[in-house]
């Protein structure tokens, strides 16, 4: 079952949580904002990760694949996206001619920075004749030293789709192993990053949850720990978990082990059903805090006064964009 990205604008429908703003405020600019993007010709593009606020005021939602995608069809010369900066540098890369904005300089990305291009030049160097494939969670500079690019979402078809039988991954371990487990038929090498909102997450909470909820549904992301892959009744993109739901009509209760800001857009398609995050805690420990470091004022003083433009070298941006389209182009059942 295929879900297109999430078009949103209800902002009722989204309670401002840890915000300092009343709802009437929050409606009030959440109003400025759409009017703001209509005349300065932007669309605004927010991760599933956001807070609900944002998520509500952005003209689509979904995941890094999506995103990607969207930010190609957008029609608008500027683009405001409510992610992370690997997020924004993707969308420049893809689209040169467009201005990109990032509402907040300072998100950024754990795994991200967990390897640099001299560390993959020196890593393909002890590892020849293999295919690199990496992760978009990662640098400009890194992808553009990548054969191909992949997402959570499509990562086994990409390694499926190489003619090469090995294969460097990078820079997550943990979806790498689970990519290496879909496509057996390859020898995959994997670095050894990690996301720490996935990796902190233990066998012992997801089964705590699981005794509170002994007929939920676990749906856990490829980003968590072996243990915890183990336990999953679905393992798939956090986009993906509105249709694994939908797999198990059934099912009132849901276990989520992904970074807590999903549960807004299950809960939005699914107000019917129960969803509980796997750490046991209410997502404090699955908490990204680089994707809830931007607010509704951010957004707007980005759309009021172009900050803050991501740009990327042109020798890096052709690179990295090779790798880019490359991953896109993959089907999903290659």
């Amino acid at each position: 079952m295929s879900l297109p990205v999430l078009p949103m604008h209800d902002p009722v429908a989204s309670p401002v949580a840890g915000s300092d703003l009343s709802p009437a405020s929050a409606r009030e600019l959440h109003e400025e904002i759409r009017a703001l993007a209509r005349a300065r010709d932007a669309v605004i593009l927010a991760h599933n990760y956001q807070v609900p606020e944002v998520q509500a005021v952005a003209d689509f939602v979904g995941d890094s694949l999506q995103l990607a995608v969207e930010a190609q069809k957008a029609a608008q010369s500027t683009i405001v996206f409510c992610g992370v900066h690997f997020m924004a540098e993707s969308a420049k890369v893809l689209n040169p001619k467009k201005r990109v904005l990032l509402p907040n300089l300072s998100a950024g990305c754990s795994l991200a920075d967990s390897i640099t291009a001299e560390t993959l030049e020196d890593w393909k160097a002890r590892y020849p004749g293999h295919a690199v494939v990496t992760y978009v969670n990662s640098t400009a500079e890194v992808k553009a030293l990548s054969d191909i690019c992949c997402t959570s979402a499509n990562a086994a078809s990409v390694v499926r789709s190489l003619p090469q039988r090995k294969i460097l991954f990078t820079p997550d371990k943990n979806l790498g192993r689970w990519v290496a487990a879909q496509v057996p038929e390859k020898e995959v090498v994997v670095y050894d990053g990690c996301c720490p909102v996935h990796d902190v997450l233990r066998a012992s909470s997801v089964g705590k949850a699981r005794a509170g909820h002994p007929d939920a549904v676990v749906i856990a992301h490829p980003e968590c720990r072996q243990d915890v892959v183990e336990l999953a009744d679905e393992v798939c993109s956090t986009t993906a978990m509105l249709a694994a739901v939908a797999r198990h009509p059934a099912a009132k209760t849901f276990i989520v082990a992904t970074e807590h800001g999903i549960v807004h857009q299950l809960r939005q398609r699914w107000p019917d059903k129960e969803f509980v995050v796997a750490d046991g805690c209410l997502g404090c420990r699955m908490h990204c805090p680089y994707m809830k470091m931007i607010d509704l004022v951010m957004v707007r003083d980005a759309l009021v006064r172009g900050r803050h433009e991501v740009d990327v070298p042109p020798d890096v941006a052709a690179g990295a964009r090779r790798a880019l389209e490359r991953m896109i182009a993959v089907p999903r059942d290659a």
